[in-house]
């Protein structure tokens, strides 16, 4: 198949990982129980949306000022995450919408439903946005989430991450993604991480230090880039999305 960037590089689902793992609680009934359709992507899958710099506030990409527009700081580590947004062949993916949600530095969000004792940030939302420049780059200044213990087994904490949704050129191109830090044990003990089981793709979910972005006496950097589509797409936990 070729499209208008090129030809598209087909999934591979042998390379798949089952939507049933037995380590993974709530995958029971998250896993499909019939045979997978396939359908045509209709013209505003493939089309839109479009987003443009004029939708963006002056603190959207800085989760450390953005929830109290600058008046207050966020507590914890101070930390840069940057990278760019690519297709399957390397190239950059301008003008697209990336959005991020995450735990505060105590392992909390902010969410209703957040039974974990670690207390709120009262200046911190946990949620940013930004749009990749010509170059396909981003970057978000948030403080680094904490880790925090899930309903799974009885004693399962997830690693620290932040989520990530990237749009693409299309909503048919929406990859929603989890980032991971280098060097946290957690990451090889976590249930839902063990759903990916090779190894090559864990790494492509782990952020590295990044010491050239650093700031001195100001924040730490991780680099973490993002493929859209093709065999080496950023995976979504244990799948691949997108067209």
């Amino acid at each position: 198949m070729t499209t208008d960037l090129g030809p598209l590089i087909p999934r591979n689902r042998d390379a798949h990982p089952p939507a049933f793992d037995t380590g993974y609680k709530t995958s029971v009934s998250r896993s499909p129980k019939w045979p997978l359709l396939s359908m045509e992507s209709t013209p505003s899958e493939e089309t839109g949306p479009r987003f443009g710099h004029s939708v963006l506030g002056e603190h959207d990409n800085n989760l450390i000022t953005n929830w109290t527009q600058g008046k207050e700081l966020a507590v914890g580590e101070r930390i840069l995450v940057h990278g760019r947004v690519l297709d399957e062949n390397a190239r950059p993916v301008p003008h697209t919408l990336v959005e991020v949600w995450q735990a505060n530095a105590g392992g909390r969000y902010r969410h209703k439903k957040d039974a974990y004792f670690a207390p709120l940030d009262p200046n911190f939302g946990g949620c940013g946005r930004t749009i990749t420049d010509e170059d396909g780059y981003y970057e978000f200044l948030t403080v680094r989430p904490g880790a925090y213990p899930w309903m799974n087994r009885g004693n399962d904490w997830r690693p620290m991450h932040i989520h990530f949704s990237v749009f693409g050129h299309s909503f048919g191109q929406r990859l929603i993604t989890q980032m991971y830090f280098e060097g946290d044990p957690l990451i090889d003990i976590c249930p839902i991480v063990k759903t990916v089981k090779d190894r090559s793709q864990i790494e492509g979910l782990v952020a590295a230090l990044d010491l050239s972005k650093a700031r001195p006496m100001d924040f730490l950097a991780y680099k973490f880039d993002i493929v859209l589509r093709g065999r080496r797409q950023t995976r979504f936990e244990n799948k691949l999305e997108g067209m």
